[in-house]
């Protein structure tokens, strides 16, 4: 028999200083399990003179989430996520609705959440990073490093349920407003204030100035409106994102995160290139529960960070096999590496994070390894970089390895241009076999080249080489009708059509696009791009502050998919999707980014990215691979005095409720 429990409340505008804060009497309040369709109703109460109310629910626990609404009339609604258990009390208020809003924004249709339970869950803990369901405050997440002012998602929540407090408080004109601003691209008005943040969230670029510019409330304090010049108080879009970089180790930090795969829990399996603050192979990965946190090795998961199973210098290559189990590249940096054979490995654990492979990896034919995809019959395709060839481990059994080219190109049969430095590996959705880019090298203007692979009586064999000059290759996706995004670190992004066709108008440059290092694909088939920015001395590539004009703004990007009337078109404004800071220096485990090897103070919260990926909830995961300065991060030991490279960036930025989710793979 399901528990019941006498759930306590409160409706208030205003956050939970006592000074600010406006109970909210003769409320309607009614808590809801979210389901695939209509919510369930699991209790309703309305709010006394002080703006408490209490009710008794009908469970206490569920799949899926729980979410509490307040409804004042005239479409002005007020919703906390309580997520999947119910608590003895909560709060609602404005600030959390924008939580709801941005958390739930892949999933709110005309004011009614509902989604699959996967989904709903990853996004009520993304909820949690926010505000307090319990006290209705921001959290300690956003409060706090690598949060707080050093990016201005805090601000911007609080300015955001500042507007909205104007239409909780009945001021003449704010709901009408509030609904003609959030109105999408020749879309419909939102009828309740829910839909209208949740359109803030989906629309982020529409009507920026006037949303910061409408009529609001002082209740959340300190808003945008209060940053100190020479940083921006507008944003270049209303986005909002959490920063994370707690790696689950004092001593391994996040240090140049290079890649991540989703697992079936949703928990983030990323590659780590270096030991922060040195140039060094690092000798561990990081795991990320869904919201964010190190993975703590509850029920069956992973504890963060992993080691063992010969992990050197983890690079762009993580896969999870159809089995379950992971795998990993070992490229090797610089410092003290050992020897070819020791960056040469693959690296493969349990879903657990338990080593499969030895404490040197597999070894044998890899070298410096890339991209790493798995076929559904568990064969295993790596892109060797180092050795110009591609392989195979059938069946996942690297005893068994073939590659193409048989032979490592020599001398005597060199490698032609557009095939050095295999970098990334894409399977046809149609089984026709694997897309392979080639990188050339990492320099921005290396020769590279795209190509088609299948497996025929146990050797790779070329399908196609697609025609055409490209520069520097990377990152690529396939959309759901098998077209290739690929990402040209010199040029933009190309779309190739199944057929290897480059498709008019590539390479595609709009959007904040700057140096972009791969490409992922979204449930819509629409293209988001991590950018890396200018490889170039003396570049920056991270946010203004101080600087203002001196830099490229570091942003994500996004592009119309190739299903669309115009492939390629810039979805995102033109400096991309950006991550401002609110004027305080990033702080690295509470000391400046840079160390003593560097500028004094670092603002760029979001710097040169490797990828992005998105995760069920429609969450979108940068990866902060370097740090912005070029000429700090390639510095030298040979510097007199000794100034080793300091390039490994902090961590992961995420981006809530940006995407639509992708199809889960395998």
């Amino acid at each position: 028999m399901e528990t019941n429990l006498q759930l306590n409340g409160t409706v208030q505008s205003g956050g939970t200083d006592t000074d600010n804060i406006l109970p909210l009497a003769g409320v309607s309040v009614t808590v809801y399990e979210a389901t695939a369709d209509a919510p369930l109703t699991v209790g309703t109460a309305k709010t006394d003179a002080d703006g408490k109310f209490s009710l008794d629910t009908t469970g206490t626990a569920s799949d899926t989430i729980f979410y509490a609404t307040a409804s004042l009339g005239s479409g002005v609604q007020l919703v906390t996520i309580i997520g999947p258990n119910i608590p003895d009390s909560i709060t609602i208020n404005e600030l959390t609705t924008v939580a709801a809003a941005f958390s739930m924004a892949q999933f709110t249709q005309n004011g009614v959440i509902a989604g699959n339970a996967f989904g709903l869950r990853i996004a009520a803990g993304m909820n949690d990073n926010l505000v307090s369901p319990l006290t209705g405050a921001s959290s300690d997440v956003l409060v706090n490093s690598p949060n707080g002012d050093e990016t201005n998602s805090l601000r911007s929540t609080r300015s955001l349920a500042n507007l909205l407090a104007a239409c909780v408080q009945n001021q003449d004109g704010a709901v009408e407003t509030l609904f003609k601003l959030t109105t999408p691209p020749g879309g419909t008005a939102p009828n309740d204030t829910l839909q209208a943040l949740v359109n803030i969230c989906l629309y982020p670029a529409n009507n920026v100035g006037d949303i910061y510019n409408a009529q609001a409330l002082e209740m959340y304090l300190p808003a945008l409106q209060q940053i100190k010049a020479p940083f921006q108080q507008i944003p270049d879009a209303w986005t909002i994102a959490v920063k994370v970089n707690d790696s689950g180790s004092a001593d391994n930090l996040f240090g140049g995160p290079g890649n991540l795969v989703f697992d079936q829990n949703g928990y983030a399996w990323i590659t780590n290139n270096v030991n922060q603050g040195t140039p060094k192979s690092g000798d561990y990965n990081i795991v990320l529960k869904p919201n964010g946190k190190p993975a703590d090795g509850e029920n069956g998961t992973p504890t963060s960070p992993i080691t063992g199973g010969g992990i050197l210098g983890g690079g762009f290559g993580i896969e999870i096999d159809p089995r379950g189990t992971v795998w990993m590249g070992n490229f090797g940096w610089g410092g003290d590496n050992p020897t070819p054979e020791d960056y040469g490995s693959v690296s493969q654990f349990e879903g657990d994070g338990t080593p499969i492979s030895g404490d040197k990896g597999y070894q044998g034919g890899v070298v410096r390894a890339q991209g790493i995809v798995s076929n559904q019959d568990n064969n295993i395709w790596i892109a060797s970089n180092e050795s110009n060839q591609v392989f195979v481990f059938p069946n996942g059994d690297p005893a068994s390895s073939f590659s193409y080219p048989v032979h490592v190109p020599d001398d005597e049969n060199p490698v032609p241009d557009g095939e050095q430095a295999p970098f990334d590996i894409a399977l046809a959705p149609d089984g026709s076999g694997a897309w392979v880019t080639y990188a050339g090298g990492l320099a921005a203007g290396s020769a590279g080249g795209v190509s088609k692979y299948f497996i025929e009586d146990g050797a790779i064999k070329r399908r196609f080489k697609v025609d055409g000059k490209f520069q520097s290759l990377k990152g690529m996706s396939l959309d759901s009708n098998g077209n290739a995004w690929i990402a040209s670190g010199g040029e933009g992004v190309y779309l190739v059509s199944p057929d290897g066709t480059v498709v008019k108008g590539s390479p595609f440059t709009g959007g904040g696009v700057s140096g972009p290092w791969s490409v992922t694909v979204d449930g819509d088939d629409n293209v988001w791009v991590a950018n890396f920015g200018p490889m170039l001395p003396g570049s920056v590539y991270g946010n203004d502050g101080p600087n203002a004009g001196k830099v490229v703004k570091a942003a994500i990007s996004k592009l119309a998919g190739a299903n669309t009337p115009e492939p390629g078109k810039a979805l995102s404004p033109k400096t991309g999707y950006t991550l401002p800071s609110a004027g305080d220096p990033v702080l690295l485990n509470n000391q400046p980014l840079y160390g003593a090897r560097g500028p004094a103070e670092c603002f760029s919260p979001l710097m040169r990215q490797t990828n992005c990926l998105i995760d069920q909830a429609g969450n979108v995961w940068a990866l902060n691979n370097w740090k912005p300065d070029f000429n700090v991060d390639t510095r030298s030991d040979d510097a007199t005095p000794p100034n080793p490279a300091n390039p490994g960036g902090d961590g992961i930025v995420i981006f809530l409720g940006l995407a639509k989710p992708p199809i889960k793979k395998h």
